[in-house]
């Protein structure tokens, strides 16, 4: 857990850049406000090296954006010893802002009482899953603290472009579509592949729109975790004339279980990007997700000064 004033031991820092003279100098970023509520990241799936160096990455980002910001790093399934809990990070962060404002009182400074919740929980989800955010759920209300949930990162422009780079990154796509230049194992077809049910791959669908419109091929969604989906969504777009397909998953990374998307690839016929991971974009999204819970309006980088 890090404090308004620094990060918690192991977090990458990001260092500020040296601030630009003249009229279009960037602007200073706007800095949390003292006593907002910490932002805590709510990790899914199985802990492990790969989904804390993602958490870490995404919350560096974040706390990029917006200095001050009080953060901590919840494990859905953690064990509370190399990956704390997000129920033991949550009570953890109410108790140190009561702890504060009784060492302040008792230092006879004049203190607003705590109000408002203690921390925004931000789940790590590209899109909706009915099953892990009620286990988050439960986790904040087992944590006994006063903390808020958002909804998920997704659907958003956003993450049309990280899926867009992730597959131009596997060399699935053209970087950009301005440029004159073609890649031979260009996709023609795209299976945007998520997990959490019907309402998850109609998410995925919306987001599939936007990257449709991106590469300018067909863009289908489908289920990874439903036996059959992939499969089918392979050959739809097969019957429809696309003959070089390429599986993009519409996931962060640590929500994927594991063996599921190689077996996905087998059934479809097809290459595969990697999964989101730590895009920029994912932890511009956490950021988001949690100012407008706060109604905290970042000022835009690069916007002009005044």
């Amino acid at each position: 857990m890090s404090s308004p004033t620094g990060p918690a031991s192991g977090l990458p820092v990001r260092m500020p850049r040296p601030r630009q003279s003249g009229r279009h100098r960037r602007p200073e970023p706007v800095a949390a406000p003292e006593g907002a509520p910490a932002l805590v990241l709510a990790v899914p799936g199985t802990p492990g090296p790969a989904a804390r160096g993602l958490a870490e990455e995404t919350i560096s980002i974040a706390r990029s954006e917006l200095p001050g910001l009080d953060v901590g790093i919840g494990y859905l399934y953690g064990d509370d010893h190399e990956y704390p809990s997000l129920e033991g990070v949550l009570a953890g962060t109410a108790a140190r802002r009561t702890e504060r404002y009784a060492i302040a009182r008792a230092a006879g400074r004049e203190v607003t009482e705590p109000e408002g919740p203690a921390s925004v929980v931000v789940p790590l989800l590209a899109g909706p899953d009915h099953v892990l955010m009620r286990r988050i759920r439960q986790a904040v209300l087992d944590s006994g603290s006063a903390a808020e949930l958002t909804d998920v990162l997704g659907p958003h422009p956003l993450l049309a472009e990280a899926v867009h780079v992730r597959l131009s990154e596997a060399g699935l796509a053209r970087a950009d579509r301005a440029r004159l230049f073609t890649v031979a194992t260009a996709a023609d077809g795209i299976i945007l592949a998520t997990v959490g049910g019907d309402e998850a791959v109609q998410a995925a669908g919306i987001t599939g729109m936007l990257l449709a419109a991106r590469l300018a091929v067909p863009v289908m969604a489908a289920a990874l975790d439903r036996e059959g989906s992939v499969g089918a969504i392979a050959e739809q777009l097969r019957d429809s004339g696309s003959m070089q397909l390429a599986l993009a998953p519409y996931l962060v990374g640590p929500e994927l279980p594991e063996g599921l998307l190689e077996a996905a690839v087998k059934d479809a016929g097809c290459s595969a990007s990697e999964p989101l991971g730590a895009y920029p974009a994912i932890g511009k999204l956490v950021l988001s997700q949690y100012t407008s819970t706060l109604g905290i309006t970042p000022r835009p980088q690069g916007s002009p000064a005044h």
